[in-house]
Parts: structure tokens; sequence; C-alpha cells
């Protein structure tokens, strides 16, 4: 199961905000909605994963103990922060940064 913090709700209005109202390319709402989706869909597969990557660095230690990346193209490369619940298996995810941003 995941489950997603306020602050990573905002992330991903954020985004999708971000994508719509971008002066550099112009992408329609339909496009911007399915690439929130799309991190949405990668999200959801965190609970799957047989490796829970730690943290390292200071920038997301601030967030949680675990890293999930996830590399959308050549360019964007998006970090979700999330505590593990190990026994439930359970990610809490409590932040969505990617490296085009900074937290």
């Amino acid at each position: 199961m995941v489950i997603y913090s306020q602050e990573t709700q905002q992330d991903l209005i954020d985004t999708l905000f971000g994508l719509i109202t971008w002066e550099k390319h112009k992408i329609s709402i339909e496009h911007a909605e399915r690439y929130v989706d799309d991190i949405v869909d990668v999200i959801d597969t965190i609970c799957t994963k047989s490796f829970h990557r730690n943290c390292v660095d200071a920038s997301h230690l601030k967030f949680g103990n675990k890293v999930y990346t996830y590399k959308r193209n050549q360019n964007t490369t998006w970090y979700f922060i999330y505590n593990w619940d190990k026994v439930n298996r359970i990610a809490y995810i409590n932040k969505i940064l990617n490296n085009h941003i900074t937290a």
C-alpha cells in the first residue's frame, strides 16, 4: 500500500500546474494530466519492489529514509522520498522532487 502525505499531494498538483503553465514548452492539459498520472502509476509500484534504497542526499533525508528514482527521460529524473514500513509493506510518500527543482 502507498500512502501519500498532504505535501506529496500538493507536489502532484504543483507539477500539473507547472506543466500546464510552462512557457518554454506548450503542452496540452491532457498531456500534463497523463504525465502526472504516469508519476502516480510509478509511485504505486514502490510496494512491489524487493529492494528499497536508503536516502543519502541531505536534501532527501529531511523527508524520509528511502528514495525511489524514476528516470522519466534523458533530461528528467524524479525522486520519490518515503518511509518504508517493512512489516506491513507500506510506503509513506513524503516528497516528490525532480532534478530540475530543489527542496
